[in-house]
């Protein structure tokens, strides 16, 4: 279908339609025919034939109420008839794959004229093919499944196996080994935590966060157990599955009773007389991605003590959802084992050995949460900034209001010191080994995690003060804001609760202190 002829008016002749059976309006030097819509309209008709819209420039009233977005829905942009002569638009909308050039909406490594010592032009080069993939494909994806609840379409998991993302999102690793990553931009060699930061952060920007979690988040956190403690022949069968998309895995940890402590866990396993099955019973809750997973990686007791084994969904595994602040896209499930039956070539590690697999698997796991809570962070900052310029209060925008700057200050503060730490520790990452950062890095990691949780949760509470009952609105201007202070609290308790983890760093810094320090 040929696109519709535009004709170029002047302002004079806009004018001269202002009335209820003959409504136009100027919004960004384009012009807009209201007449058959005033009835439709969501605000009533009046707004819409109020003397100082009808026939005039309601740029300003547009963007007071509605997002850009609005203008670029179909039904909404068939109304446009022309455009103002001489003049040309100044509001662009969201341009796929492009950076955005709003102060502290990028951390700096991806601002101009700014430097890091840790980004290569590789990570550059993978963070531009992220972005646009992410914009393309999953940004859209996102917004619908976050509404009607269903998981992630299968469609955007292939194509994120097509480009071996879901492998790439495990970190650095003989996984990676012969892939072609991302098209070939980036080598499985030259593959560190700052490309998997790269993606993390990228992946985090759609502002949904039960989708977020929904795409294969069980995966980061489930499958690691088996790349680095599975027997060959596990591996073999259950990671190109994962891998490919074709199969889902979830962490199957938390109990309700247990909660973050993971030695007091009360599913149980034993084994048959013959020695070569599991037999498990007991049940875990808050699992995430465990209404569809097909694996779960779950903690047991045994006589030994803690084991990791890796079950397969068969008779005996009964998932069922759990609805929270966020959307079932997550797949949140309490499972329950019956009498489950697995072959003991299934233990991930020693038997009696789940707390260093487990342990071990926590480090990356809230490595990737603060990498997404500090991503996340900045995604607040920039819609506060987009709406403290464009809302006026009092006559004068927001951003004229000193309690305002200084309530943008503190986040952009928050945001800017989380990226930092988090950078830091990610090159510490890439100089130590795996057994190494489990050592040296778990407190630290601890205590970034708490840091940068509760600092998002701060910022979700400024950031509805800023913008006040539209910060609770589930649609229009502060639909982000709704969405990222309901659901924000996740980040504080998965992976280990706040007081938890920052215990925990503190203790491991008692334990390295020196003995002869005094006073």
């Amino acid at each position: 279908m040929a696109a519709k002829e535009l004709k170029v008016f002047t302002r004079e002749e806009v004018e001269k339609h202002n009335s209820d059976g003959d409504l136009w309006v100027i919004i960004d030097a384009k012009v807009y025919d209201l007449t058959r819509f005033k009835n439709l309209h969501p605000g009533g008709i009046s707004v819409l034939t109020d003397p100082e819209i009808a026939g005039q420039d309601a740029t300003e009233a547009f963007y007071g109420l509605h997002r850009h977005e609005v203008l670029e829905r179909p039904q909404y942009a068939r109304l446009q008839i022309g455009t103002i002569k001489d003049e040309k638009p100044v509001i662009v909308g969201k341009v796929n794959g492009e950076l955005s050039k709003v102060p502290y909406a990028e951390p700096t490594w991806l601002v101009d004229g700014y430097y890091s010592p840790y980004f290569k032009e590789s990570h550059r080069r993978l963070q531009k093919a992220i972005r646009l993939f992410v914009d393309e494909w999953i940004y859209p994806d996102a917004q619908l499944r976050e509404e009607d609840n269903k998981r992630p379409s299968q469609e955007v998991i292939d194509e994120m196996a097509k480009l071996n993302i879901h492998a790439m999102r495990m970190g650095p690793g003989k996984h990676l080994e012969g892939r072609t990553l991302m098209g070939g931009i980036v080598t499985p060699e030259e593959f560190d935590y700052f490309h998997e930061l790269v993606i993390t952060q990228e992946l985090t920007r759609m502002g949904c966060r039960g989708y977020g979690d929904g795409l294969l988040g069980g995966a980061i956190i489930g499958l690691p157990p088996v790349l680095h403690f599975a027997s060959p022949a596990v591996k073999a069968k259950v990671v190109p599955e994962v891998l490919a998309g074709k199969k889902f895995i979830c962490l199957a940890i938390s109990e309700a009773h247990a909660g973050s402590d993971v030695m007091g866990l009360q599913t149980k396993a034993v084994k048959t007389p013959d020695g070569k099955h599991w037999i498990i019973n007991g049940t875990k809750k808050w699992i995430t991605n465990g209404t569809f997973a097909d694996y779960f990686t779950v903690g047991c007791r045994t006589e030994d003590g803690f084991t990791a084994i890796l079950v397969e969904r068969t008779e005996g595994v009964e998932t069922k959802p759990i609805k929270t602040s966020y959307s079932t896209t997550a797949g949140t499930a309490y499972i329950t084992f019956d009498n489950v039956k697995v072959p003991v070539e299934n233990t991930l590690g020693q038997e009696g050995g789940g707390i260093f697999v487990i342990l071990s698997n926590f480090n990356h796991e809230r490595w990737v949460m603060c990498c997404a809570s500090a991503r996340t962070q900045r995604l607040i900052v920039e819609e506060c900034m987009k709406w403290v310029n464009q809302r006026k209060a009092f006559g004068r925008p927001l951003s004229s209001q000193a309690v305002i700057r200084s309530k943008l200050a503190t986040m952009i503060a928050r945001a800017e010191s989380a990226q930092n730490w988090l950078e830091n520790l990610t090159h510490q990452m890439n100089n130590m080994s795996y057994k190494e950062q489990a050592q040296k890095l778990a407190g630290q990691i601890g205590l970034l995690k708490m840091y940068s949780t509760r600092s998002a949760q701060e910022t979700a509470r400024d950031a509805v003060q800023i913008f006040g009952g539209r910060g609770i609105t589930k649609s229009g201007m502060g639909r982000f804001i709704e969405h990222y202070h309901r659901t924000v609290p996740f980040d504080s308790l998965l992976g280990g609760a706040e007081d938890v983890l920052g215990d925990l760093g503190v203790r491991q810094a008692i334990k390295a202190m020196p003995k002869n320090a005094r006073l």
